[in-house]
């Protein structure tokens, strides 16, 4: 559990876009990462305007975190959908 932030979504919030990201593949293994804490980080830097590397510890790694971040800009994930 971690502390949340002004820029986390709100239930109805992420009620309304979570249908939006890819569902878990059966075939591999268990996905771990939360793609709402993947999309909270991304919505802290874009406001906070950080850099990737300053995102707080409480997120997951700046990494995975723009990993997710490039893969959705290239399949245009928000922008199909806006």
């Amino acid at each position: 559990m971690r502390r949340s932030y002004d820029t986390d979504l709100m239930d109805e919030q992420w009620a309304k876009i979570s249908s939006l990201y890819p569902e878990a593949n059966y075939l591999g293994r268990p996905r771990s990462i939360d793609f709402r804490e993947i999309t909270n980080a991304i919505l802290y830097l874009v406001r906070a305007g950080c850099p990737w590397r300053l995102l707080p510890h409480d997120f997951p790694k700046w990494q995975t975190v723009y990993y997710y971040f490039r893969r959705w800009q290239k399949e245009g994930l928000w922008q199909k959908n806006s």
